[in-house]
């Protein structure tokens, strides 16, 4: 190819690609496709009831502490002479 031929090419790839932008903005996104509607979110409040009584309360079992079954702890279990 001649360098004349390269800018020919060059020169018609661009004004393709420049009209198919152009006709494909016209024909495919209309103003009427460009209006979305959405949901309206609530405004959270940042405030918060009390939960239950019944269901939280002071006294109830924290399942999160380290639990020890038994006061004492063996220090050797298999050397004792109860066996």
């Amino acid at each position: 190819m001649k360098q004349k031929d390269i800018a020919v090419v060059l020169a018609v790839a661009f004004v393709s690609a420049l009209l198919a932008f152009l006709l494909s903005s016209r024909i495919f996104v209309t103003p009427e496709n460009r209006q979305q509607k959405v949901e309206v979110v609530d405004v959270i409040n940042p405030e918060f009831e009390q939960p239950s009584a019944a269901y939280f309360n002071d006294q109830s079992i924290n399942p999160a502490r380290a639990s020890q079954l038994g006061g004492t702890t063996n220090q050797t279990p298999f050397n004792s002479s109860s066996q």
